[in-house]
């Protein structure tokens, strides 16, 4: 069976009744948690971002309680998976702006919890190329958004 197009699917789309799109809708929720998600922010979370934000940091700093003792290799482990959530939430929101709030805000966690002092060259590694996302991110927004994340940053890497 071949995939049909973006394109394709959103013409299709707008050939059909309401009822009809309700239902499409409801059964591609049915078949993955991820479409349940994006569901579940597109229609109940996407005109409050602010609130959005605070569930999402939230739940990085549960993440991080969560870690707290854990020996090296599994601090690692639960690392990625929190950052791995923070991404899914960010690919939700589908905003620059919160992809650089969450991003900062997952880096000011994992500099506090004191893993980067320890001696693991891929939690360093992990922290660098987030600092390295989120300046590639601020880079894109406006001037006096870029000069309040850019401080946030400089705090983050150190240059104050």
């Amino acid at each position: 069976m071949k995939v049909a197009s973006i394109s394709d699917i959103k013409k299709e789309l707008t050939t059909l009744p309401p009822a009809e799109l309700s239902a499409l809708c409801l059964r591609l929720a049915k078949y993955k948690n991820d479409n349940k998600e994006l569901l579940t922010y597109l229609l109940f979370e996407a005109h409050n971002e602010e609130g959005y934000i605070a569930a999402v940091k939230e739940e990085i700093d549960k993440g991080f309680i969560e870690m707290a003792g854990d020996k090296l290799y599994h601090a690692k482990k639960r690392l990625r998976k929190i950052l791995r959530i923070t991404n899914k939430h960010i690919r939700y929101t589908g905003s620059k702006s919160v992809e650089t709030e969450l991003l900062i805000y997952f880096c000011t966690k994992m500099k506090l919890s004191g893993l980067l002092s320890s001696y693991s060259v891929q939690l360093n590694n992990l922290y660098e190329q987030q600092v390295k996302k989120i300046t590639k991110v601020v880079s894109t927004l406006h001037e006096d958004l870029q000069y309040d994340y850019l401080r946030q940053l400089k705090r983050l890497t150190g240059e104050d």
